[in-house]
């Protein structure tokens, strides 16, 4: 079985948590044991698992901007030499940001709930926003 989850992304950079939503969903469908598979359907945006406390997340965009500065002359950038929209941003970091943090995770389901730790949650990363944002879910397993 499978879902979209559709996120109204709040900032340039910012990470949603996921989880509560997830398990809702794993909840409802009765799978007992399994793998929840989740693709971010965006080529700016991530997934991963981490600690969803705000100053944590506040850090994380935080880190990135300074890692991967959207002010350096990235070759994505120059509009000018190719083929666009009008309303294309300068976005090259954000790619590259989740290029390196990757836009798909599984996490196993274990007696209904996800198998996470005791302070992780699921996350979308934005990195290019705000805007409507999907990721894409399937559900493996048995109800037993």
């Amino acid at each position: 079985m499978h879902f979209t989850l559709s996120v109204d992304t709040r900032a340039a950079v910012a990470c949603h948590d996921l989880t509560a939503e997830l398990n809702a969903r794993v909840e409802a469908s009765g799978l007992k044991e399994g793998l929840l598979v989740a693709v971010a359907q965006h080529t700016t945006t991530a997934l991963v698992i981490n600690e969803a406390e705000e100053r944590l997340m506040a850090d994380i965009a935080s880190f990135f901007r300074t890692l991967v500065p959207a002010d350096h002359p990235w070759q994505h950038n120059d509009l000018h030499l190719r083929d666009v929209p009008a309303d294309e941003p300068r976005n090259a970091h954000s790619h590259l940001i989740a290029l390196m943090l990757g836009c798909q995770l599984s996490v196993p389901i274990i007696g209904g709930r996800l198998g996470l730790g005791r302070y992780q949650s699921v996350m979308l990363v934005e990195l290019d926003g705000p805007r409507p944002r999907q990721v894409l879910v399937q559900m493996l397993g048995t109800q037993n």
